[in-house]
């Protein structure tokens, strides 16, 4: 059992839609950097003036002293005072329309599969719960360091052998994301998984309407009213 370099012309075969050109690259940027905004915490912050634990009195009176004229403890420009247009708690996430995460999504997979990262393989499952076990059958697919394994589902013993190592994520084809795609220096698919993929580089929905059984009627459209005829054009007739 060993793993196969996925061509193009094997992608197209199994329906996968690939992107030509330079078509889609400020997609894969705009949606890695919304995926990375959305993961700040955006919880920093500042006191302003009005914020901070201090006393409202004035330090010293205005004239006579020879220093410059104060009128609160809490001011800026003083040690322990407030922050001027300091950070302040909010939320990084940006918009991203579905079309753009698609192409993304394909850009990203295209890429991958000319520059020949992208590997195929029937089945991935270790025998025992270990992670030397787990180690020994990666190293028969692929010598990579970073290794992304996609598959449609993965049993308790691979998941869990596959806990400790830190540069292997196991993911699912449903849930892989393009930040992913591109993080990894193979990508490591099972037979299982292609299909899914290849569903999802095409944008197909499984929310579409569903056919007619055999011997059924098709479900007709609904019909639309009739607009009411006003006086004006009632007389006119």
């Amino acid at each position: 059992m060993s793993a196969t370099v996925l061509t193009a012309d094997a992608a197209r075969d199994a329906k996968f839609t690939l992107v030509e050109g330079g078509r889609g690259t400020q997609a894969v940027h705009d949606v890695v950097v919304a995926m990375r905004a959305a993961r700040r915490s955006g919880s920093a912050n500042t006191k302003t003036k009005a914020e901070v634990a201090l006393s409202g009195a004035k330090p010293w009176r205005q004239k006579g002293t020879g220093r410059a004229r104060a009128g609160y403890k809490s001011s800026p420009i003083w040690r322990g005072g407030g922050v001027v247009f300091g950070p302040k708690p909010r939320d990084y996430s940006k918009k991203v329309s579905k079309t753009t995460r698609r192409l993304a999504f394909q850009k990203a997979l295209t890429e991958r599969i000319n520059a020949g990262d992208v590997l195929t393989i029937d089945t991935f499952a270790v025998t025992e719960l270990k992670t030397k076990a787990f180690l020994t059958l990666l190293r028969e697919q692929t010598d990579a360091k970073k290794v992304l394994l996609i598959s449609d589902s993965f049993d308790d013993n691979t998941y869990k052998a596959a806990r400790n190592v830190k540069p292997v994520l196991l993911t699912t084809a449903t849930d892989v994301n393009t930040e992913q795609l591109l993080a990894f220096n193979k990508i490591l698919v099972t037979s299982g998984a292609l299909a899914q993929l290849a569903a999802r580089s095409n944008g197909s929905s499984s929310a579409s309407r569903p056919a007619a059984a055999e011997g059924e009627e098709a479900p007709k459209a609904p019909r639309k009213r009739a607009a009411k005829k006003t006086a004006t054009e009632g007389a006119a007739e």
